[in-house]
């Protein structure tokens, strides 16, 4: 079994042998690939302009553009290797957080990353906050890697609207029938999407002085799945942390801040996957049952008839029993 790298240098290492072997990147006549991978990850890790980099580098900002453009391609395709395979939660789970939520595979919720647009796009792409932005669905499992993600929808649209947009295009959010995802009340608790309970209080702080703990199921409940949803907003908070590129709006065509947000998604999964320990945290790590084959039967829409309304009133309640 090979070895996990223990620093960013092996990490990097490894990242160049990826790009180079299945990503198609081949370095020029004055540029090795080596160095390519450095100016990238400089602009992701800084946020650098070019001109910062062509310093850094002695490189005119010409050649920066060229070599940032190819190693962001050949790291988008590796989309297929570095997205994860979810795994639902089993009877075997042990972890405080999750043991509850047998079936699920995971979290997912929207975060906003800045971008600039045209005057003409700005109303589109402007949210409640006021900030121009792109709306990024984002789904993880419970180990904080990206399953999968959506970007590229204006700042306005509506979460649920974007969710169902994942669900219909060709490369799909798969949900296998039986299984689910932990999400917030933007969101409608249908099949395949496990939401807290509208206007039942769950944080301890709200409790007040009542006597410590929920009074009943639906409290219950909904505390628990704010513990294990909770994955999916570390989750954004890491990636941002990562990239600072993600933190401020940045200059590139908006074709191209898509795909930024795409490729560093990836290579947050490709580092947590490679070394033992992820620099900025360390989580502990939780094994599922395993994961679905390609002909299982998908959730392919998303709309409520009250099932699955019955089926949470009837989870929770069992939570409550136990």
């Amino acid at each position: 079994m090979c070895r996990k790298p223990e620093n960013e240098s092996e990490c990097i290492f490894s990242i160049v042998l990826l790009v180079n072997t299945i990503g198609g990147l081949v370095e020029s006549r004055y540029v090795r690939i080596e160095e390519k991978v450095a100016m990238f990850l400089s602009i992701l890790g800084h946020h650098k302009k070019n001109r910062v980099i062509g310093h850094d580098y002695r490189r005119s900002g010409h050649t920066i553009s060229i070599h940032f453009h190819e190693v962001m391609l050949s790291i988008l395709k590796l989309h297929p290797i570095l997205l994860v395979k979810p795994t639902p939660v089993d009877d075997n789970c042990s972890n405080e957080s999750w043991k509850w939520f047998k079936g699920c595979l995971g979290a997912l919720d929207d975060t906003f990353v800045t971008v600039h647009v045209p005057t003409r796009d700005k109303a589109k792409y402007r949210t409640r906050k006021g900030n121009i932005a792109v709306n990024v669905l984002g789904v993880c499992d419970r180990n904080m890697n990206f399953i999968y993600s959506l970007t590229g929808w204006e700042g306005s649209a509506a979460d649920a609207r974007v969710l169902r947009d994942a669900l219909t295009r060709d490369d799909s959010l798969k949900v296998p029938r039986g299984c689910y995802y932990l999400c917030d009340n933007e969101y409608a608790n249908v099949e395949g999407f496990l939401t807290p309970y509208r206007r039942v209080i769950y944080h301890r702080d709200a409790w007040g002085n009542r006597a410590l703990g929920p009074q009943n199921y639906k409290e219950l409940f909904n505390w628990r799945h704010s513990q294990a949803r909770n994955v999916i907003e570390r989750a954004f908070g890491l990636l941002k942390k990562r990239w600072a590129i993600l933190r401020s709006p940045s200059f590139y065509p908006l074709k191209t801040q898509n795909r930024i947000v795409m490729a560093c998604i990836l290579l947050h999964n490709f580092i947590r996957s490679q070394m033992s320990t992820d620099p900025m945290e360390e989580v502990d790590e939780d094994v599922g049952s395993p994961g679905h084959d390609a002909d299982d039967d998908f959730i392919t829409s998303f709309e409520s008839f009250g099932e699955w309304d019955t089926w949470r009133e009837n989870f929770a309640s069992s939570m409550w029993s136990n």
